[in-house]
């Protein structure tokens, strides 16, 4: 087996920080945009019906999970680039990725409905393989940039900077695609060609500014068996644990942000203000964020999930019997709720990657073969598959609490429905997030520490 080698570059540093959350800020330009808005955009200004949206999502997102491991193990077995094995890729699916998301979001209303499926899944599918050949690779950059935790830990807390300022832009669209409290076509299309060529030029300053530290001499030429690898996958509990967890925060609670667009809409009639309260709700993240390292490192990362977890369930339970009224002060409890519920799943975003690093480091220290990019692409997979599932699941829940897709108003039954509806999404997200990082999770503070203890000696 050859060993690794470290090549002769600059240490680790601040231009690497900003450099790996440059890579999430042009990654959620755009998937938060398609997440939060396209279930709004071909149902409400399209006119695609909610029941045809949900077997397209779901199909489309297969496509997308399957794309996820065919293009990790490329990215594993074909090097196409001397000085880095990831970045190249990312350079390709930047190009896609502006293509494919203006795509999604062309106004093809005029279209007869065989006309809007087609459409709907074709340029999704389109921008899913884009959207891969970036993230895939982003994301086992991680396991090469440093291999101490501790590092790990911050990179991870960096990345969700990047996610949450990306997150921010598309919490503040309300203001700007809605018109008379209806969402318009034709300010979403422009926004999405703004956005998607943003994204291109950060990813491009990323590229420049990463550096790859952790290199082996046979990457490219080092053959993977992909059996082994599932094998790998599945046998590693902390993997597979970390998987359920996201598997549970993307169905019920990423997948449910669109819902909360609908709650202002139609039970508070303010769509704009979502963007206030949205911003208001994911406080606690930027809050958490400067002492994300120093928790982590007195308590560890599965006792920080889970502690705030509980909180957040506890907070969301109690949301459901308070009177939240559709007025002004309703908005100030709700918002105030919200915020509560959100603890636990900011913290899960600050540090997973750091966790799913940490579990990709331990499948190397088993078999002494790095496989970032397949075992990244097969923890990908799930998650791809249960955004498929969770966007079939808000429609499906949405169609049961009596939503009527493209109707300009609801009844105050069904708004307070939906409402309660978005609440009970989040809780249930936070609880099995909570259960598979108690129960099944098992790697602890103390092996944490001796990972950290392990490097400096290494470093020595």
């Amino acid at each position: 087996m050859a060993a690794i080698k470290r090549a002769a570059q600059k240490p680790f540093g601040m231009q690497d920080k900003l450099g790996y959350a440059m890579g999430d800020l042009g990654c959620n330009l755009s998937f938060q945009l398609v997440s939060s808005y396209m279930f709004l955009f071909y149902t409400q200004c399209i006119g695609l019906s909610a029941k045809n949206w949900a077997w397209i999502i779901v199909v489309s997102k297969i496509w997308d999970a399957i794309n996820d491991v065919l293009i990790g193990s490329m990215v594993d077995r074909r090097r196409i680039s001397p000085k880095s094995k990831f970045m190249p890729w990312i350079t390709i699916g930047s190009v896609g990725l502006v293509a494919f998301t203006v795509m999604i979001f062309t106004p093809v209303a005029s279209f007869g409905q065989a006309g809007k499926i087609i459409w709907c899944l074709l340029s999704y599918s389109l921008w899913s393989v884009a959207y891969t050949m970036i993230n895939v690779p982003y994301g086992s950059l991680h396991s090469v940039i440093t291999k101490d935790p501790r590092q790990r830990t911050t990179l991870s807390t960096f990345r969700s900077i990047g996610a949450g300022v990306g997150t921010v832009f598309v919490m503040l669209l309300p203001k700007i695609v809605y018109k008379d409290n209806l969402l318009s076509a034709n300010r979403v299309f422009i926004v999405s060609a703004v956005f998607s060529v943003a994204a291109f030029f950060i990813f491009a300053a990323m590229r420049r500014m990463v550096t790859e530290r952790v290199v082996r001499e046979d990457t490219a030429a080092q053959k993977i068996n992909y059996i082994s690898t599932v094998k790998s996958f599945f046998t590693n509990r902390a993997l597979v644990a970390i998987t359920l967890a996201t598997v549970a925060v993307v169905v019920f609670y990423n997948s449910s942000m669109s819902v909360n667009n609908l709650v202002f809409q139609f039970y508070f009639h303010d769509a704009e203000k979502s963007s206030l309260a949205m911003l208001a709700s994911y406080l606690p993240l930027v809050a958490m964020m400067p002492f994300a390292s120093s928790i982590v490192s007195k308590i560890g990362k599965k006792k920080f999930i889970c502690i705030t977890g509980v909180i957040s369930i506890l907070a969301g339970v109690l949301m459901l019997f308070l009177p939240i009224t559709p007025d002004a002060k309703g908005i100030v409890l709700y918002v105030g709720g919200l915020m509560l519920v959100n603890i636990g799943c900011c913290v899960f975003q600050i540090i997973v990657w750091a966790i799913v690093a940490d579990c990709i480091e331990m499948s190397y220290r088993k078999k002494g073969i790095r496989e970032e990019g397949s075992l990244y692409a097969i923890y990908s997979f799930f998650r791809k598959l249960s955004q498929g599932i969770g966007s079939a699941v808000v429609a499906l829940s949405l169609g049961a609490v009596g939503y009527v897709e493209g109707a300009a108003e609801q009844t105050a039954q069904v708004s307070a429905n939906i409402k309660s509806l978005y609440i009970l999404l989040l809780v249930a997200g936070l609880a099995i997030m909570v259960i598979s990082m108690q129960f099944i999770y098992n790697i602890g503070y103390k092996q944490e520490q001796e990972f950290s203890k392990e490097f400096t000696k290494s470093a020595v």
